[in-house]
Protein backbone atom coordinates (compact mmCIF):
# COMPACT_ATOMS: atom_id res chain seq x y z
CA UNK A 1 0.00 0.00 0.00
CA UNK A 2 2.68 2.60 0.66
CA UNK A 3 4.45 1.88 -2.80
CA UNK A 4 0.61 2.27 -4.24
CA UNK A 5 1.00 6.00 -1.98
CA UNK A 6 4.49 6.65 -3.17
CA UNK A 7 3.47 6.00 -7.06
CA UNK A 8 0.24 8.28 -6.42
CA UNK A 9 1.85 10.98 -4.99
CA UNK A 10 4.71 10.79 -7.49
CA UNK A 11 2.31 11.23 -10.17
CA UNK A 12 -0.07 14.19 -8.59
CA UNK A 13 3.34 15.86 -7.75
CA UNK A 14 3.44 19.04 -9.77
CA UNK A 15 6.89 20.23 -8.82
CA UNK A 16 8.57 18.36 -12.03
CA UNK A 17 6.76 20.02 -13.85
CA UNK A 18 7.24 23.52 -12.53
CA UNK A 19 10.72 22.65 -12.87
CA UNK A 20 10.65 22.21 -16.28
CA UNK A 21 8.58 25.36 -16.69
CA UNK A 22 11.20 27.23 -14.96
CA UNK A 23 14.07 26.16 -16.78
CA UNK A 24 12.30 26.93 -19.94
CA UNK A 25 11.54 30.99 -18.40
CA UNK A 26 15.08 31.18 -17.46
CA UNK A 27 16.83 29.29 -20.56
CA UNK A 28 14.78 32.28 -22.44
CA UNK A 29 16.11 35.03 -20.44
CA UNK A 30 19.19 33.91 -21.34
CA UNK A 31 18.69 33.00 -24.92
CA UNK A 32 17.27 37.20 -25.01
CA UNK A 33 21.11 38.60 -24.50
CA UNK A 34 22.79 36.07 -27.08
CA UNK A 35 22.40 39.31 -29.30
CA UNK A 36 24.03 41.46 -27.32
CA UNK A 37 26.70 39.03 -26.58
CA UNK A 38 27.60 38.69 -29.95
CA UNK A 39 27.75 41.95 -30.95
CA UNK A 40 30.25 42.32 -28.48
CA UNK A 41 32.34 39.70 -29.99
CA UNK A 42 31.88 41.25 -33.22
CA UNK A 43 33.37 44.92 -31.98
CA UNK A 44 36.49 42.89 -30.37
CA UNK A 45 37.30 40.28 -32.49
CA UNK A 46 39.52 42.56 -35.11
CA UNK A 47 41.52 43.65 -32.18
CA UNK A 48 42.00 40.41 -30.77
CA UNK A 49 43.50 39.05 -33.93
CA UNK A 50 45.68 41.85 -35.09
CA UNK A 51 46.79 41.00 -31.27
CA UNK A 52 47.50 37.57 -31.94
CA UNK A 53 49.21 38.38 -35.28
CA UNK A 54 51.77 40.63 -33.71
CA UNK A 55 53.25 38.41 -31.20
CA UNK A 56 56.36 37.31 -32.26
CA UNK A 57 56.51 33.37 -31.99
CA UNK A 58 60.25 33.42 -30.72
CA UNK A 59 59.49 35.17 -27.99
CA UNK A 60 56.64 33.30 -26.76
CA UNK A 61 58.97 30.13 -27.41
CA UNK A 62 61.72 31.41 -25.24
CA UNK A 63 59.09 31.97 -22.68
CA UNK A 64 57.45 28.84 -22.37
CA UNK A 65 60.70 27.57 -22.57
CA UNK A 66 61.87 29.25 -19.14
CA UNK A 67 58.43 28.68 -17.77
CA UNK A 68 58.56 25.15 -17.86
CA UNK A 69 62.03 25.20 -16.78
CA UNK A 70 60.73 26.42 -13.07
CA UNK A 71 58.16 24.59 -12.76
CA UNK A 72 60.22 21.63 -13.10
CA UNK A 73 62.44 22.80 -10.62
CA UNK A 74 59.27 23.75 -8.33
CA UNK A 75 58.17 20.58 -8.58
CA UNK A 76 61.42 18.68 -8.14
CA UNK A 77 61.51 20.94 -4.73
CA UNK A 78 58.56 19.95 -3.39
CA UNK A 79 58.50 15.95 -4.05
CA UNK A 80 61.63 16.05 -2.04
CA UNK A 81 60.74 18.12 0.45
CA UNK A 82 57.19 15.38 0.96
CA UNK A 83 59.68 12.96 0.59
CA UNK A 84 61.49 13.84 3.60
CA UNK A 85 58.73 14.89 5.78
CA UNK A 86 56.74 11.79 4.84
CA UNK A 87 55.24 10.10 8.06
CA UNK A 88 55.20 6.35 7.92
CA UNK A 89 53.26 5.80 10.82
CA UNK A 90 50.17 3.67 9.14
CA UNK A 91 47.71 4.95 12.35
CA UNK A 92 47.82 8.39 11.89
CA UNK A 93 47.54 7.59 7.59
CA UNK A 94 44.41 5.66 8.83
CA UNK A 95 43.13 8.28 10.51
CA UNK A 96 43.88 10.73 7.76
CA UNK A 97 42.34 8.46 5.67
CA UNK A 98 39.10 8.22 8.02
CA UNK A 99 39.18 11.73 8.62
CA UNK A 100 38.96 12.98 5.03
CA UNK A 101 36.19 10.00 4.24
CA UNK A 102 33.69 11.96 6.75
CA UNK A 103 34.54 15.09 5.22
CA UNK A 104 33.58 13.80 1.77
CA UNK A 105 30.58 12.30 3.15
CA UNK A 106 29.86 16.05 5.00
CA UNK A 107 30.70 17.87 1.52
CA UNK A 108 28.67 15.60 -0.63
CA UNK A 109 25.67 15.93 1.87
CA UNK A 110 26.32 19.55 1.72
CA UNK A 111 26.12 19.36 -2.28
CA UNK A 112 22.78 17.38 -1.95
CA UNK A 113 20.89 19.99 0.35
CA UNK A 114 22.75 22.97 -2.19
CA UNK A 115 21.18 20.79 -5.07
CA UNK A 116 17.63 20.22 -3.52
CA UNK A 117 17.45 24.03 -2.93
CA UNK A 118 18.19 24.85 -6.25
CA UNK A 119 15.89 22.62 -7.39
CA UNK A 120 12.96 23.84 -5.18
CA UNK A 121 14.06 27.93 -6.34
CA UNK A 122 13.64 26.70 -9.74
CA UNK A 123 10.81 24.73 -9.23
CA UNK A 124 8.81 27.94 -7.61
CA UNK A 125 10.03 29.91 -10.45
CA UNK A 126 8.36 27.60 -12.84
CA UNK A 127 5.31 28.31 -10.93
CA UNK A 128 5.25 31.33 -11.15
CA UNK A 129 5.60 31.00 -14.46
CA UNK A 130 3.08 28.99 -14.98
CA UNK A 131 0.42 31.58 -12.74
CA UNK A 132 1.46 34.04 -15.72
CA UNK A 133 0.77 32.32 -18.37
CA UNK A 134 -2.47 31.03 -17.39
CA UNK A 135 -2.90 34.86 -16.13
CA UNK A 136 -2.42 35.86 -19.33
CA UNK A 137 -4.91 33.77 -21.23
CA UNK A 138 -6.87 34.03 -18.59
CA UNK A 139 -7.37 37.94 -19.23
CA UNK A 140 -7.30 37.40 -23.10
CA UNK A 141 -10.63 35.34 -22.70
CA UNK A 142 -12.25 37.63 -20.18
CA UNK A 143 -11.84 40.90 -22.25
CA UNK A 144 -13.27 38.56 -25.61
CA UNK A 145 -15.83 37.78 -23.20
CA UNK A 146 -16.82 41.33 -22.30
CA UNK A 147 -16.77 42.17 -25.61
CA UNK A 148 -19.11 39.51 -26.72
CA UNK A 149 -21.83 40.61 -24.21
CA UNK A 150 -20.77 43.19 -21.64
CA UNK A 151 -23.79 43.92 -19.70
CA UNK A 152 -24.87 39.96 -19.73
CA UNK A 153 -24.67 38.30 -15.72
CA UNK A 154 -24.11 34.68 -15.27
CA UNK A 155 -27.31 33.16 -14.95
CA UNK A 156 -29.47 35.92 -16.26
CA UNK A 157 -30.56 35.44 -20.15
CA UNK A 158 -32.41 38.79 -20.96
CA UNK A 159 -34.93 38.27 -23.64
CA UNK A 160 -37.25 40.87 -25.54
CA UNK A 161 -41.12 39.70 -26.01
CA UNK A 162 -41.80 41.20 -29.30
CA UNK A 163 -45.46 40.15 -28.52
CA UNK A 164 -46.50 42.45 -25.96
CA UNK A 165 -43.87 45.00 -27.13
CA UNK A 166 -42.77 45.59 -23.31
CA UNK A 167 -39.85 45.50 -23.90
CA UNK A 168 -36.70 43.03 -22.47
CA UNK A 169 -37.93 40.82 -19.98
CA UNK A 170 -35.56 38.67 -17.94
CA UNK A 171 -36.18 34.88 -18.41
CA UNK A 172 -35.62 31.95 -15.53
CA UNK A 173 -31.97 31.04 -14.52
CA UNK A 174 -30.34 28.21 -17.22
CA UNK A 175 -30.84 25.10 -15.88
CA UNK A 176 -27.73 24.01 -13.89
CA UNK A 177 -26.73 20.16 -15.61
CA UNK A 178 -27.34 17.14 -13.32
CA UNK A 179 -25.00 14.13 -13.41
CA UNK A 180 -26.28 10.77 -13.75
CA UNK A 181 -26.42 8.08 -10.88
CA UNK A 182 -23.67 5.83 -11.39
CA UNK A 183 -24.86 2.53 -12.58
CA UNK A 184 -23.82 -0.74 -10.75
CA UNK A 185 -22.42 -3.34 -11.86
CA UNK A 186 -24.91 -6.71 -13.04
CA UNK A 187 -22.68 -9.46 -13.42
CA UNK A 188 -23.49 -12.40 -10.51
CA UNK A 189 -20.57 -13.88 -8.49
CA UNK A 190 -20.89 -17.46 -8.84
CA UNK A 191 -20.03 -20.26 -5.60
CA UNK A 192 -17.24 -22.70 -6.27
CA UNK A 193 -18.88 -25.98 -6.83
CA UNK A 194 -19.15 -28.14 -3.47
CA UNK A 195 -17.45 -31.25 -3.50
Amino acid sequence: MAITDDIRKAATDPTPLYFLAGTADLAVQQAKKVPALVEQLRAEAPAHIETVRNIDPAAVQEKAGARAKEAQATLQTKVTGLISTFDTDLKKIGESAQDLALRGVGVAAEYAVKAREAYEKVAEHGEQTVKTWRGEAADGIEELAVAVEPKAEPGEIKVEDKSAGTGPVAAAPAPTAKKAPARKSTAKKTAPPVE
